[in-house]
């Protein structure tokens, strides 16, 4: 569901997102996956890495936490 924001907000939102993904932690994380995932060719068809317990799971279960929300997440938890 899309948030509902005007223009300007719409326009802020995307400079921040764009600033966040380009830092060099998300950088590298993002490389991290794409390795893996082609390392592990068929397996990881429609599914996302995941930096904590290095698997791979479903979209839904990686970036909701396994239900439990993204707040409890840190810089900690993550192995790369």
């Amino acid at each position: 569901m899309p948030q509902k924001l005007s223009a300007a907000a719409k326009r802020a939102k995307a400079a921040r997102d764009k600033a966040y993904a380009m830092t060099p932690e998300r950088r590298a994380k993002k490389a991290h996956a794409q390795r893996e995932r082609r390392k592990a060719g068929s397996k990881a068809k429609g599914k996302d890495y995941d930096h904590k317990s290095g698997t791979f799971k479903s979209v839904k279960a990686n970036r909701g936490n396994d239900g439990e929300g993204t707040k409890k997440e840190g810089k900690r938890n993550y192995k790369i």
